[in-house]
């Protein structure tokens, strides 16, 4: 389910912000963009954020910036720059060639740069305050979607009912339609049909064209789509499956199918099915 949040907060250490911004996907995906002050606690945020979100991908990214006051005193490693420094004199050897070093190059490499002076513990606490608020937030967004996403399927699902009770209503004409067709063509025969054969083969018919069961599955999976979606738990994953159950019935309703308005009712239920599983999509 999409949403966006985004929190600030500040204080003597300087200011952060968390970014949080969630699109529909099949499961959990966690994605951390975190500042190096704060990498190590990247454990505890993801569990923040997989308590709240239970579907989706999720990106969460965490900007800082430090108060200059708060920044610690910055010191060179020099042990570690001068064997630096021996290396690169002696590939420079190797290579024949002599190309000055640039000092912001060693300055990069890990290590060389040390922060001695700075507590993480206020800048942690705050940037866990902020995760929850914006977290708060999402929640806030995401149900307000949920309940768009929610009304919509609700519709369908009226509308699906409809076309079920449609196909049943007009279920007896079309078996007393195939009856006489089937007389017909016997009359057209000139000959006279066998009285307990022709009732056998009627029940065959009857039997193959058969949609009862079909009709009375799409009625049990839209009670099933409701009370899934009235439910307080996660329902994304029920409601994929009950998707696939719904097309289902309706692909075999189209196929027994001996009546083009039977036909054009089933095509009519595949179509709103498929609106229903790209929302469902979006559904956590």
């Amino acid at each position: 389910m999409t949403g966006f949040a985004r929190r600030e907060q500040s204080g003597s250490w300087g200011a952060l912000t968390w970014e949080l911004r969630t699109v529909n996907h099949r499961y959990l995906e966690l994605s951390c963009r975190l500042p190096e002050e704060l990498r190590a606690a990247e454990g505890e945020f993801r569990q923040m954020v997989a308590a709240v979100v239970r579907r989706g991908k999720v990106d969460c990214t965490l900007n800082f910036r430090a108060a200059a006051e708060a920044a610690g005193q910055i010191e060179i490693n020099r042990a570690l720059v001068e064997k630096l420094l021996t290396r690169a004199r002696e590939l420079a050897n190797l290579a024949g060639e002599s190309a000055p070093i640039n000092p912001l190059d060693l300055l990069r490499w890990p290590g060389v740069v040390q922060d001695q002076g700075r507590d993480v513990t206020p800048l942690l606490t705050a940037a866990q305050s902020a995760l929850g608020d914006a977290l708060d937030s999402l929640t806030e967004a995401r149900a307000r979607e949920g309940e768009r996403i929610r009304e919509m399927l609700l519709q369908r699902c009226d509308l699906l009912l409809k076309l079920v009770a449609a196909v049943i209503e007009r279920l007896p004409e079309v078996r007393t339609r195939i009856r006489a067709r089937l007389m017909e063509r016997i009359a057209q025969l000139g000959v006279e049909p066998d009285a307990e054969r022709l009732e056998q083969e009627l029940a065959i018919i009857a039997q193959k064209m058969d949609v009862d069961e079909e009709l009375d599955r799409l009625r049990s999976h839209v009670t099933e789509v409701r009370k899934a979606l009235d439910g307080a738990e996660p329902a994304g994953r029920r409601l994929d499956f009950l998707m696939q159950e719904l097309n289902r019935e309706a692909n075999t309703l189209s196929s027994k199918s001996q009546d083009a308005e039977t036909t054009r009712a089933a095509v009519d239920m595949k179509v709103t099915i498929e609106q229903m599983r790209e929302q469902v999509q979006n559904v956590e």
